[in-house]
């Protein structure tokens, strides 16, 4: 069975900063391999299906070739084949919704700024 590890190739194609990062992402189950929950020790080989959760959305890709060195950008996006369904248009994405603790006073500046840019929609 040979491969490389799951965690490794996560920091090569940039998809973490580092490597810790990508373990404890395996370790929490933001990543799956082949729709099952990985290890950050999974051996992964091209053709392999990963699910990665990340901070700004789900994201599908295929890997393409193995590394075990972290390149450029432009060489880490040779790794994989990027499946991730584009996002919906504007107009049907949900607006964001305001938050204001109670009793923590008048908006400041930048948030009533924000407030008028969600009302307008």
């Amino acid at each position: 069975m040979s491969g490389e590890r799951l965690d490794k190739w996560l920091w090569a194609a940039r998809f973490f900063r580092t490597r810790t990062q990508a373990a404890t992402a395996c370790d929490g189950g933001k990543v799956d391999v082949n729709e099952q929950a990985a290890k950050p020790a999974r051996a992964v080989r091209p053709g392999d299906l990963l699910h990665i959760t990340q901070r700004h959305g789900r994201r599908i890709v295929r890997i393409r070739e193995l590394s075990e060195r972290r390149g450029s950008g432009a060489m880490a996006a040779l790794l994989y084949e990027d499946l991730t369904p584009p996002p919906p248009p504007r107009e049907e994405r949900p607006a964001p919704v305001m938050y204001r603790a109670p009793g923590a006073g008048r908006p400041t500046k930048r948030e009533r700024r924000q407030l008028e840019r969600i009302t307008r929609r």
